[in-house]
Order: structure tokens, then C-alpha cells, then sequence
């Protein structure tokens, strides 16, 4: 009984945390225009912009990519630029018969970023995927590298943290056009839809961090050659949190939640996965920057009946997942 009131609680988190993103950002909206009238918000200068890396020690530290796959809400400034190179590894599934097993997925973007106006940013996206699969459950044997489509990312900072407003707030929408479907590898023309509310927190002002989005990403398309349509939807709720250890370093713990669905409104659940890793992100130099995170799934389940039982969600989701993101600020 007590499990199946468990089951019964989860299920609903998407539908409670699709409402909270709608709700949440409606509050920020209002909250932005509150700001606006009281005059409370000040021009940034050069000596506390977010991205200005060179006096993060001492200065609003810029929260975009502090926290590993968790996306922080800062926005940037206007005029401000950006080239990011961002590669998630997806590795391990169920084997599909006796002897070695082999599932590593490369998804890799080049991405180039600018602010036209305070607090929006847009950012244009070319997806490279390099895979090997080997004596899978239910997929074929592939190697292969491949160009795998473009994306268009819009992002509005509703509002800024600083140490006397410590909460951010920002909504990003992510249109993309793919080749590949993400877990057969098979050619197809997807085309997907990423809403990510994201939130952080100055918890402890300039020395720890809380950063939290919700995401909900549904896709379609059809598999080249007359193959099957293709219908998918995926929920994401992540949290980080991060201190620094360092003048310009900053590690700490993430955890997400992670749903996928058969339909593009989360029609029928597949899999859910709970992952828990570290996130490091370091800057090098005023310009420059790292973060690198680790995902191992540490619980989930799959639905399907012959599936039943086993552990973890590996029909949708990976054991492990990698994440190095390089960017030059200018």
C-alpha cells in the first residue's frame, strides 16, 4: 500500500511541476515589473556584471554554468558574446545477450551565444553524435559519427541574484531540428521543444549556491526511409548546489529526477531515473571557463512488462552520464 501511494505521488510530478513553471514565471514577470517601479534595480557597470570573471572573487558570480547539468539563471548582459562547446556522454545499457556490451553515446554542440538586450540571450546550436552500440537489449549494432542537426536556444532573466536579492529567475525555450533518434541511433527528422525554468539562490552570499530547474521536452518526427513515426516526452527535475573552494572554483553535489514517456504530453511512462554526482566548474581567466559534471543513476525502473523488476530506467536513460562544457566569453 505504502509503495503504491509512492507510485501514485511521483506520477504526478510532472503535472504539479508544469503548473509550478507557468506559475513561477508568471510571479517573476510581475516580480520584474515591481522592480522596475521602485527603482530598485541599478545599471550594472563593468565591476559587477555577472560574467565579469576577473572580479569574481569578490563580485556577483555568474551562475549559467556553475552547476553542472543544472542550468543557472543568469542571462548576461547586452553586447555580451559567447562560443561554448558542450559534450554529454551517455554511457551503458542493458545487455542483449551473453558476452560484452557496449552503449557510448558522444552528443556534442558548438554553440555561439549573444545578449541583445539586458537579460535575453540567444544562442544558435550544430549538434555532432558519435556512437557505438554493441549486444544492446532491443537495439542494433552501430559505430557511426554523424552531423545531427541545429538548434535555436531564447533565454529571459526575469530576475537577477545579487547578496541583497539572492533568487534568479529565468525561462529558456529550446526549438531544435535532429537527425538521429537519441537512443536507437537510427536516421530520422525529429524535431523537438525544450521549455527549462531555472532558478538559483545565493545561499551563503558569494560562497554558496542553489540552482534548480524543472523541463519538460516533447518530440517528433518519423525515421528516414518510410520508417515508424516517432512520438516522445521527457520531464527533468534537477537540483545542485555549489560552494566555493577555491578563488575561481566551485564544487558541489546534483541530483535530478528524470521521466520518459511513449507521446509527445506524457502519455504513457516508459522509464524514471533518479542520477546523483559531483559538478566542478572552474575559470581559468577572466574569459575562459570549465564545468564538468558527473550523473551515475543510483535508482529507477522501466514499465515495460518484460522489464519488470529490473533495476534501474535503462530503457530511456543511461547508467552514466559525462558532461564537459569549455567556454570563451568576449
Amino acid at each position: 500500500m505504502s509503495s503504491r501511494w509512492v507510485r501514485q505521488v511521483v506520477s504526478r510530478l510532472p503535472h504539479v511541476a508544469f503548473g509550478l513553471l507557468i506559475v513561477v514565471s508568471s510571479w517573476g514577470a510581475h516580480a520584474r515589473g515591481d522592480e522596475k517601479s521602485k527603482g530598485g534595480a541599478q545599471p550594472p557597470t563593468p565591476a559587477t556584471s555577472g560574467r565579469g570573471g576577473g572580479e569574481a572573487s569578490s563580485k556577483d558570480v555568474d551562475t549559467e554554468h556553475l552547476f553542472g547539468f543544472t542550468e543557472g539563471a543568469d542571462a548576461g548582459e547586452k553586447g555580451e558574446q559567447e562560443v561554448v562547446l558542450d559534450t554529454v556522454s551517455r554511457l551503458g545499457k542493458r545487455a542483449g545477450g551473453p558476452g560484452g556490451s557496449r552503449y557510448r553515446v558522444l552528443d556534442t554542440k558548438l554553440g555561439y551565444q549573444f545578449d541583445p538586450i539586458d537579460r535575453l540571450s540567444i544562442e544558435f546550436g550544430a549538434f555532432g553524435d558519435l556512437r557505438r552500440a554493441r549486444n544492446v537489449l532491443d537495439l542494433d549494432d552501430k559505430s557511426y559519427g554523424t552531423f545531427d542537426g541545429v538548434s535555436v536556444e531564447v533565454k529571459y532573466q526575469f530576475l537577477k541574484s545579487s547578496k541583497d536579492q539572492p533568487l534568479g529567475l529565468a525561462l529558456e525555450l529550446r526549438p531544435r531540428y535532429g537527425r538521429v533518434l537519441p537512443i536507437e541511433g537510427n536516421g530520422a527528422d525529429i524535431f523537438d521543444f525544450e521549455s527549462v525554468l531555472q532558478l538559483d539562490v545565493q545561499v551563503v552570499p558569494d560562497k554558496v549556491w542553489y540552482g534548480s530547474n524543472i523541463s519538460f521536452e516533447p518530440a517528433a518526427g518519423r525515421q528516414r526511409g518510410g520508417g515508424p513515426g516517432y512520438r516522445s516526452s521527457t520531464f527533468l527535475w534537477s537540483h545542485a548546489l555549489v560552494g566555493r573552494i577555491g578563488e575561481s572554483t566551485y564544487l558541489g553535489p546534483e541530483v535530478r529526477y528524470l521521466r520518459g514517456y511513449d507521446g509527445t504530453f506524457l502519455n504513457q511512462l516508459q522509464s524514471e531515473a533518479l542520477t546523483v554526482g559531483p559538478a566542478l566548474h572552474h575559470r581559468f581567466t577572466e574569459k575562459t571557463w570549465l564545468t564538468v559534471a558527473y550523473a551515475g543513476q543510483v535508482w529507477g525502473r522501466d514499465t515495460g512488462p518484460t522489464l519488470a523488476g529490473r533495476a534501474l530506467g535503462l530503457n530511456q536513460f543511461e547508467r552514466h552520464n559525462i558532461r564537459v562544457k569549455l567556454g570563451m566569453e568576449f
